[in-house]
């Protein structure tokens, strides 16, 4: 209570951090639950385990009720198939819904008929981005003999629903690739109370060697469960949701981030290298996490994606509750009758396809699933981030360099730090406040003592351009005379006890209670809060840094909130955990959105997420370490979300705790180079580490590889509207771009930055060479030297300290800025270079994307999209814009008529040109001035002054 909070300032922070010390010398695995000390995971992986145990012997105890079979069709809202499941056990009766959606999609929904009280299936109103587009089948057919159904979606994707056992197979040209139900682990626990329950009994020996029945060990979970100090009374009792998914002849699976594991998906019950238990979806904050584990981490997305060389498909299990997934390789000789079809034709049935089966597990709500069809993983990801939303357009400086620290003392710091990186020759873009910035932890206030005057401070940073980040959290200091806690008491936005009063518990700064952000009122007046009425001291180029949202409690179980506390409508917590971080982000994003008059791009930063996520902002891979291993493993998790619909990511560079070796700071800066979040973070512990305190010659190459970055930016821009367009991850594992290359279906060392640029990263300590892996049958130019590669497969390359292996894909035009600026802002007017990377035939093709890098104009056509493609010795440009000759696109095209490109780089030219020539809309030529090295095969051409917003001229290499 407020009462008790009399403690002074110097003794609670004392405490806090005395705390906060224990729990990190103590966070070890023990520390967070494993599936057999969850009781619902427990229950479901015993079922599996019992269901097969039996074999052949064993049918499902699930049946679709023929007579109930509804076909509900309306030729403008498109078609249900409705029926019922009986749960021939139990007697229990659910509802089924399933609903073909438009871009190859199909939805499955199911709850029980008349539950003992509403189940939580309010998800999607905050999940998805609208309502999904439901479309009609091309045919239905009932088979009255064995009462399946079938769905034709087109000439080649059919849905089949088995009535007796209850099963689902969604199949592409009649062989099924992805099927519900087909190993029998669907278990839908009925709401019930402690007196109707029929516990489970067992019969076992007892000592004296006297069968008898005993009530299962599951039982003793279903009402009550304990875990350490903490006791979770569950009021509701059993509620779990768990079912089989299979994905035919797909040896790799990925996706469902956030765990700090391998990009292709890890077996979790035997085979070779497997994890002893199911990846774990519940956001926890969890300082120096395990590598190389399916735990638990800051976000959850239940998304995941299966590709083979021929097709690709996903799931997105649509459920914020906490859940786990175990995953699994069927490698068995024996074939079953889905062996026989994906055998049939080839060369003695040799049975080497693989088919990945897993098993999905919830704690609580509705069954509300989505099948994406494909058939590409592009394809996939395009269809997934339809339903949950496109991925944010942000503001260009936050595609520059960020640099954070915990915490930069006081205004006098963070402009001496500022002037520094401009002293040393070091771009960058955003300079970031932790939590000492506040008065005693308290949020939208300012230490007066540290920051007297931070409009002042702001404004210097403004006049270079620059950006200031400041943190917000969703724990409120529970204070007398604190305008922020004063509000939030009396108008009830605080998550609340089950025996009423708001949730109390311990983070940051001392008794806290949590924003509920389920509530609308509640989400409102956070909004408010951020406006600059409210949140005295900030301006525009303030901008904010939602931590700690998982919800992360010092004193909680798992260092997260009790379930059984209460949300908006008498929710619990624990049907809707895994959101709480996705509204939190969503509320502060429309909060920085609506505070101008001119709405800007927001930027928020958060590092508990979900499915969603990627409509707010980005998110990184949480607190890290300062060593090799973290470094190796950035790389899989960064790739992991984007294949997750996250592709806003990073890590803390170059590790969050403990002091890297200067070896280490160098090679993490070339690697965050080429993650789309760039941003530089250390603990309060450490030592300084600004890149421009870093002793020669590791200075210069970390200058080098920043440099890079924002030469890079208007590619990284461009890649940014590409996936905003389409949900295709920026940095992406390789088989995304090589599909039919096997050998890359497990690559994570290697990557590719959109479709032109691969990047193999030196994560290993001494190194001075590594393999990279060269892909498909065109050339590949080294960034650097533009030496050109022929090889197809390993190769080994040179990789000294001041070298990273970064190549350019032949076919590919790539635009760059090679001023050298102080801020991303500084270049808006830059003139461009083109690299033109030619391929075997000589010919290539790239795209560039230019708006005013913070307004929302480019909506109503205020940008430019340019298409340029060299087509065997002629470079020409055409727009890409949706309206071309709108007014919007017109005004903006003339306003930018004087960026031009100043020089342009031809890569694999095979002999040095007679002349070149610029030739006009109006046909007037006239000769162009260029350099030629033969030992390189490369061209350089000087200024051809063409423009990038108004096409109509050419380039003639003759």
């Amino acid at each position: 209570m407020i009462a008790k909070l009399s403690t002074p300032r110097a003794t609670l922070s004392l405490i806090v951090l005395l705390v906060w010390a224990v729990m990190v010398s103590a966070m070890k695995k023990e520390d967070f639950k494993t599936c057999s000390q969850s009781g619902f995971c427990q229950r479901n992986r015993a079922y599996a385990d019992e269901v097969l145990s039996h074999g052949n012997d064993f049918y499902s105890p699930y049946t679709l009720l023929q007579d109930t079979i509804q076909f509900n069709q309306d030729n403008t809202k498109g078609s249900h198939i409705k029926a019922d499941i009986e749960n021939t056990d139990t007697k229990v009766i659910f509802t089924l819904d399933v609903t073909l959606l438009q871009d190859n999609t199909a939805r499955v929904q199911v709850n029980e008929k008349s539950p003992l009280r509403p189940r939580y299936a309010d998800h999607a109103r905050y999940t998805l981005q609208q309502d999904p587009t439901a479309v009609n089948p091309l045919k239905l057919d009932k088979n009255t003999k064995t009462g399946a159904v079938t769905l034709t979606l087109d000439d080649s994707r059919k849905l089949v629903i088995t009535s007796q056992p209850f099963k689902m197979d969604f199949m592409v040209n009649d062989v099924p690739i992805i099927s519900l139900n087909d190993r029998g682990f669907f278990n839908f626990e009925h709401l019930r109370t402690k007196d109707t329950h029929t516990p489970k009994m067992i019969k076992q020996t007892n000592s004296e060697g006297v069968m008898e029945e005993k009530e299962a060990e599951s039982e003793g979970s279903m009402w009550e469960e304990t875990f350490k100090t903490w006791t979770d009374p569950k009021p509701n009792g059993p509620e779990s949701i768990g079912l089989d998914i299979s994905f035919h002849g797909f040896s790799h699976v990925y996706g469902i981030p956030e765990h700090a594991s391998s990009l292709s998906l890890k077996e979790t019950r035997g085979g070779d290298n497997a994890y002893t238990d199911p990846y774990r979806l519940y956001n926890t904050d969890v300082f120096e996490y395990a590598l190389d584990s399916p735990t638990s981490l800051y976000g959850a997305v239940p998304f995941m994606i299966a590709h083979r060389k021929d097709i690709s498909a996903g799931v997105f299990w649509m459920n914020p509750s906490e859940t786990w997934v175990d995953i699994t390789k069927d490698r068995s000789d024996q074939k079953n009758g889905i062996h026989k079809i994906l055998d049939f034709g080839k060369k003695g049935g040799d049975g080497d396809r693989t088919t990945t089966q897993t098993h999905w597990i919830s704690e609580a709500g509705v069954l509300d699933l989505f099948v994406f069809f494909g058939p590409t993983v592009k394809d996939v990801l395009r269809q997934y981030t339809g339903l949950t939303g496109a991925p944010a357009m942000p503001q260009m400086f936050a595609i520059g360099y960020h640099q954070c620290r915990w915490n930069y003392i006081n205004e006098k710091d963070v402009l001496d730090v500022d002037s520094k990186f401009d002293d040393n020759d070091f771009p960058y873009d955003v300079i970031w406040l932790d939590i000492e910035y506040t008065d005693e932890k308290k949020y939208f206030t300012w230490d007066q003592a540290k920051f007297p005057n931070p409009i002042d401070m702001e404004m210097k940073l403004d006049h270079k351009g620059r950006q200031l980040v400041v943190i917000i959290d969703p724990h409120i200091k529970r204070a007398h005379n604190y305008r922020t806690c004063d509000e939030a008491i009396k108008e009830k936005h605080f998550v609340q006890q089950p025996s009423g009063g708001d949730y109390e518990a311990w983070c940051w700064p001392g008794q806290s209670s949590w924003i509920d952000f389920f509530n609308p009122n509640a989400r409102e007046w956070w909004k408010k809060q951020l406006s600059f009425e409210k949140f005295d001291g900030t301006r525009e180029n303030v901008h904010l840094w939602n931590d700690m949202n998982e919800p992360a409690i010092f004193n909680g179980p798992e260092i997260t909130m009790q379930k059984e506390m209460i949300h908006h409508d008498n929710w619990e917590h624990r049907v809707l955990h895994n959101l709480y971080s996705l509204l939190s982000h969503g509320t502060s994003s429309d909060g920085m959105r609506e505070r101008t008059s001119i709405q800007k791009r927001p930027f928020v930063l958060a590092r508990g997420f979900y499915s969603g996520v990627q409509r707010y902002g980005p998110v990184w891979t949480g607190d890290n370490m300062a060593n090799w291993e973290s470094l190796t493993y950035s790389n899989p998790m960064v790739l992991t979300n984007g294949m997750g619909g996250v592709p806003f990511s990073g890590s803390d560079i170059p590790g969050f705790f403990n002091n890297p070796s200067s070896e280490l700071l160098v090679r993490w800066y070339q690697n965050g180079i080429f993650h789309p979040f760039f941003r530089g973070h250390a603990h309060i512990d450490t030592k300084r580490r600004e890149p421009y305190l870093v002793d020669e010659p590791y200075r210069t190459i970390t200058r080098a590889a920043i440099r890079q970055r924002y030469a890079l930016l208007p590619y990284w821009y461009t890649l940014f509207y590409n996936t905003y367009q389409d949900g295709t991850p920026i940095s992406r594992p390789m088989f995304v771009e090589f599909p039919q290359d096997e050998n890359l279906f497990a690559t994570e060392d290697q990557f590719m930055v959109g479709e032109a640029i691969m990047v193999k990263p030196v994560t290993a300590e001494g190194a001075t060479t590594t393999d990279v892996y060269f892909a498909g049958d065109q050339p590949w130019y080294d960034m650097e030297t533009h030496e050109r590669t022929l090889h197809t497969g390993f190769k080994t390359v040179d990789a000294p300290l001041e070298k990273i292996p970064v190549y350019y894909r032949g076919g590919f035009i790539i635009p760059r800025r090679e001023r050298i600026r102080r801020s991303s802002s500084a270049m808006k007017l830059d003139p461009f270079t083109l690299v033109i990377a030619l391929d075997r035939k000589s010919n290539a093709q790239g795209t560039l994307y230019i708006d005013d890098g913070e307004t929302y104009d480019f909506q109503q056509g205020s940008y430019a999209h340019t298409a340029f493609n060299y087509n065997r010795g002629t470079l020409s440009c055409a727009s890409l814009h949706h309206d071309l000759n709108s007014s919007s696109a017109t005004t903006f095209a003339e306003a930018m008529k004087q960026l031009r490109i100043e020089r342009i780089h031809i890569l694999g030219i095979k002999k040095t040109p007679s002349r070149i020539q610029l030739v006009s809309d109006n046909n007037e030529a006239h000769s162009l001035a260029f350099d030629y090295d033969d030992t390189k095969a490369s061209l350089t051409i000087r200024d051809p002054a063409a423009s990038v917003t108004q096409c109509g001229w050419s380039i003639v290499v003759e």
